[in-house]
């Protein structure tokens, strides 16, 4: 006979892969990085660079 796989394992790993990014960028805490292809971009004469969230993908400037 076959032994019944644990079904609390099979959840408590699902619930790990569906979360681990999402919820925490939903809560305000991004991973910001650099965007590398548009690292600066002079606009009205100062200095801006672009950073890209490494979960979600967000964006935002940030003036030097």
């Amino acid at each position: 006979m076959v032994k019944p796989t644990d079904l609390n394992k099979f959840r408590k790993q699902r619930r790990k892969e569906r979360g681990s990014g999402s919820t925490l960028c939903r809560s305000g805490f991004h991973q910001w990085k650099d965007d590398e292809a548009k690292q600066f971009d002079v606009k009205q004469g100062r200095l801006v660079s672009v950073q890209r969230c490494a979960r979600c993908n967000a964006t935002r400037t940030r003036v030097s």
